[in-house]
C-alpha cells in the first residue's frame, strides 16, 4: 500500500469516526438529502450541519446540487474512497428509519 493511499483512507476513516458524519453518510447511501433535513434528524442548528458537510464534501465524498433555492446533497459514487464508504456504511445500522420519521411528520417534503 502507498504512503499516499494510507493517507487517503486514514482520512477518510477520520471524518467518518465522527458519528453525525457517519449517519449523514448512511442517509445519503439511500436518498438525496437538504440542509433543513438534517437539521431537523440530528437536532442541531444548521451552522454545525453545514460545517460537517463541509468537511465530507472537500473531502469529495459527497455533491452537493441546487435545487431552485435548496442545496441538496448526494453521495460522490465516483470518488475513489466510495468502495471504503460502502464497506463502512455496511456495518452501521440503516438510517432509513430517520428519513420514514421526517415524512410521518411532514418535514420530509419541506425543501422540494
Amino acid at each position: 500500500m502507498e504512503k499516499d493511499s494510507l493517507e487517503s483512507t486514514a482520512n477518510i476513516l477520520k471524518l467518518l469516526g465522527d458519528k453525525t458524519r457517519l449517519a449523514m453518510m448512511g442517509l445519503l447511501i439511500k436518498n438525496d438529502c437538504c440542509v433543513c433535513e438534517f437539521v431537523e434528524i440530528f437536532k442541531m442548528t444548521q451552522p454545525a450541519i453545514s460545517q460537517h458537510l463541509r468537511k465530507l464534501k472537500d473531502a469529495g465524498l459527497v455533491k452537493e446540487q441546487r435545487r431552485g433555492q435548496w442545496i441538496f446533497y448526494s453521495l460522490n459514487r465516483d470518488h475513489r474512497s466510495f468502495p471504503l464508504v460502502q464497506d463502512v456504511i455496511r456495518h452501521i445500522p440503516d438510517q432509513e428509519e430517520k428519513i420514514i420519521q421526517l415524512e410521518q411528520q411532514g418535514l420530509r417534503i419541506t425543501c422540494n
